[in-house]
């Protein structure tokens, strides 16, 4: 293992999301996946990073019992259009819709993530500009059907068909429009068992 560490810790990824998962695991870190719903619903007047920091925060808040070896670990993503939060879709239409507003514009895609210990919580963000071509109706509809947009914020993966064919320019992380920014996670991670372990 890089960082031995880790060894004395706890892990906790606090996120359904198979591609954090994937990410977690490629970057090496030993953990595990657990999920606590919450309502993630946050007030109006929050924009941009603003939002993903409280619904980072509050995921990780619903970890109210933590160990002295623990790491909790929350993040939350969303896309930024036009001064608004483009989400999940909830349905085809709203997929559709929500693709077709993209098409040919430049969008942000920002990311919280919180790391919560018994004696800290800690909260980073990352953003991420992307350009998207314009793209077909066709195209488009044939994305929905095959693909899997509606667990995705803004509804669409940019390591899929979408991003192979649409997106032409990213600027800052590609991994943050992924739903994680790897580098910030790696860096805090360490941070914090190198940290606690010269305690």
């Amino acid at each position: 293992m890089l960082h031995k560490e880790f060894d004395s810790y706890d892990v906790v990824l606090a996120s359904g999301s198979p591609r954090r998962q994937e990410l977690f695991s490629a970057m090496g870190i030993p953990h595990r996946v657990e999920v606590r719903n919450i309502d993630e619903v946050y007030p109006n007047h929050l924009k941009a990073s603003q939002i993903t920091d409280y619904l980072a925060l509050k995921k990780a808040e619903a970890f109210d019992q933590i160990n002295n070896n623990q790491i909790i670990i929350t993040s939350d993503t969303i896309v930024w259009f036009e001064g608004r939060p483009v989400e999940k879709p909830l349905s085809r239409a709203n997929a559709l819709e929500m693709l077709e507003s993209l098409s040919g514009s430049v969008h942000e895609v920002y990311t919280s993530v919180c790391f919560k210990t018994k004696k800290e919580t800690r909260l980073v963000n990352d953003c991420t500009k992307v350009w998207i071509d314009k793209i077909s109706r066709t195209e488009l509809e044939y994305y929905v059907d095959h693909y899997q947009p509606m667990d995705k914020a803004g509804g669409y993966g940019i390591q899929d068909f979408f991003g192979y064919i649409a997106v032409s320019r990213i600027e800052g992380c590609y991994y943050n429009v992924m739903g994680l920014p790897t580098r910030l996670v790696y860096q805090n991670l360490v941070s914090l068992v190198q940290g606690k372990t010269k305690d």
